[in-house]
């Protein structure tokens, strides 16, 4: 055997945090080991515990413990090495963790001190022939060596001295690496049976293995190590195709996520539009059931009235021939009786009634068009998914679509006669927060003295437009669209149907649009920026997370007149809400 493979190295002992032989070892449940308190120092600054070496990442620290049989082996190498230490242990702790590029660069072992070996006198039957040339030049000139051209096969008789051979022994740790030797010819067991898969010494081979494919345990290994190269490099396959699965089954979690989001919102999308078309039908519904009743009202009235003037009429020619009756004029009698006998001319009342269709089935084939036309949408969500034709689709699934938004882009800004006293404008017009107290300003009637809000200056009564507005910070506000009509004295009721379509946040957290009743909107990427597009003709509002490219709601009706941007900051909450709400220039490169 070759003597330079017995020698221990300090690499061997060291710790890889602080390059120092091992204090109190203990290792980790990856296999790799280090000072107790060194792997502790280094976790204890980390949020995510793993090893230093190989990066596992373990879901909970290890509750390590002191390796008892590597800390015995550690303290004997120290006493094999006369407690020599490193120069570096007196900078252990004060430099903080060294990790291991330091430790690869030291290639070269350190040996064992040569008082470690000593030469003893063994019977020749119990030695391994000699394999490397490392002995000698480790060896004093005047130790006499074995001679090369022994015959290793047949020694001499174990009492035989005339061969002068010495044999070298290594002392401590180094003596476990001896040659093991052959149960029955006590000799060293140097030779590797194929056929039988045993490991044999060379008389065995003489006596029992003669015929056998046999070879040296060297060369044995030789083709081993082959062979584990080839094992080796299967297993790193292995590993990498097991990790590529790994990442393939993370994409899928992500790509569900983003399935997930797609498809909430495309169905709050959808559904929120069927929602508001059956609202405005209900609105629509009650609105001509009234204007219906109404009209047979008025029309009633306006026949009785008619019928009412007949009977006073025909009552009074009543009266006239009681009288008449009662006359003893009879020459005034024959005069009269031919002028008031025959009844005065009436209305033909027969086929005359009051009109009692209510008028509602428009407003039912228009809501029948509406629910065949969410079928329809609902059949492709089915066949395609989101988006579907019809929904305002996401900016971040279809860019043309967000380039077609953001060419439409409103350089908008604040109207300062329209502001509630408590709202603080910049100079430019482009932002706006509320104070802590109200300001001096004319009670004009464009102004809101209820609400703390404002309106932009620029009217929209046709086309489409876009603008986004800066949100970040803030716990509460409202964006949005208002008509030019809207009542802006007193308690005002911010909904659709009183001119008012925007989205609010209340709470940090709490996301709505303001329909009869409020739609809660759950939003996985808070905003930091909204953009709100106006299609004047379609009638819409939509409202988008710039940042995210996602589409978040979009509100159906029919404008009627002006309608103008609307912000509110919303009160500042004692300095919670106190960030404003700045009007951005549209960035049309995203």
């Amino acid at each position: 055997m070759s003597l330079q493979g017995s020698f221990l190295t300090d690499d061997q002992f060291l710790c890889s945090i602080c390059l120092e032989v091992f204090t109190n070892p203990c290792s980790t449940p990856c296999g790799h080991s280090f000072c107790m308190a060194c792997i502790s120092r280094y976790w204890d600054g980390t949020k995510v515990t793993q090893c230093p070496l190989c990066k596992k990442t373990f879901q909970k620290r290890p509750d390590l413990q002191v390796n008892r049989t590597l800390r015995e082996i550690t303290e004997q190498f120290k006493s094999m090495t006369g407690g020599e230490v490193s120069g570096r242990e007196k900078n252990r702790g004060k430099g903080g963790f060294k990790g291991v590029e330091e430790l690869k660069k030291r290639k070269t072992p350190r040996r064992l001190p040569e008082a470690q070996i000593t030469l003893t006198r063994e019977p020749i039957s119990t030695l391994a022939p000699p394999t490397t040339n490392s002995l000698a030049s480790s060896v004093p000139k005047d130790t006499e060596l074995t001679s090369p051209n022994q015959d290793w096969t047949h020694p001499p008789p174990p009492n035989s001295r005339s061969s002068g051979r010495r044999r070298f022994t290594l002392s401590g740790a180094a003596s476990l690496q001896s040659l093991p030797l052959c149960d029955i010819h006590r000799r060293g067991i140097l030779v590797y049976c194929r056929t039988d898969h045993v490991f044999i010494c060379p008389e065995c081979e003489t006596e029992d293995h003669y015929d056998h494919d046999t070879v040296t345990i060297e060369a044995e290994w030789m083709e081993t190590k082959a062979k584990l190269v080839v094992s080796e490099q299967q297993i790193q396959e292995m590993i990498q195709q097991k990790t590529r699965k790994i990442e393939e089954i993370r994409m899928s979690v992500t790509e569900l996520e983003v399935a997930m989001e797609r498809e909430t919102v495309g169905s709050v999308g959808l559904f929120s539009m069927l929602a508001s078309a059956i609202e405005r039908s209900q609105a629509q519904l009650m609105e001509v059931m009234e204007i219906s009743r109404r009209t047979a009202e008025r029309q009633a009235d306006a026949m009785i009235r008619d019928l009412e003037r007949e009977v006073e009429e025909l009552r009074r020619r009543e009266s006239a021939l009681a009288e008449l009756a009662q006359s003893d004029d009879h020459l005034h009698c024959v005069k009269m009786f031919s002028t008031i006998s025959n009844p005065p001319p009436t209305k033909d009342w027969t086929a005359v009634s009051v009109n009692a269709d209510l008028g509602t089935s428009m407003v039912y084939r228009s809501l029948a068009a509406l629910v065949d036309k969410f079928q329809k949408e609902l059949k492709n969500v089915l066949e395609t998914g989101f988006p579907t034709p019809g929904l305002e689709p996401s900016p971040v699934r279809q860019q043309p679509r967000v380039k077609r938004v953001q060419e439409y882009a409103l350089d908008v800004t604040l109207d300062p006669t329209t502001a509630h006293p408590r709202l603080v404008l910049s100079e430019d017009r482009k932002s706006v927060r509320c104070g802590g107290r109200h300001q001096l300003v004319p009670d004009n009637p464009e102004r809101f003295d209820r609400v703390v809000c404002v309106l932009g200056r620029e009217a929209m009564s046709s086309g489409k437009h876009y603008w986004e507005v800066e949100v970040g910070g803030k716990t509460d506000w409202d964006l949005g669209v208002a008509r030019r009509s809207v009542n802006r004295k007193g308690k005002i009721d911010y909904t659709p149907n009183n001119g008012f379509w925007f989205l609010s946040l209340r709470n940090r957290s709490k996301y709505a649009f303001r329909t009869e009743p409020s739609t809660d909107v759950h939003m996985n990427l808070p905003p930091q920026k909204i953009g709100i597009f106006v299609d004047y003709e379609k009638g819409q509002v939509s409202f988008y997370n710039v940042d995210a490219k996602v589409h978040i709601y979009t509100f159906n009706d029919i404008f009627s007149e002006n309608v103008y941007p609307f912000f509110s900051p919303c009160t500042n909450k004692s300095g919670k809400n106190d960030m404003p709400l700045i009007i951005t220039p549209v960035n049309m490169s995203d």
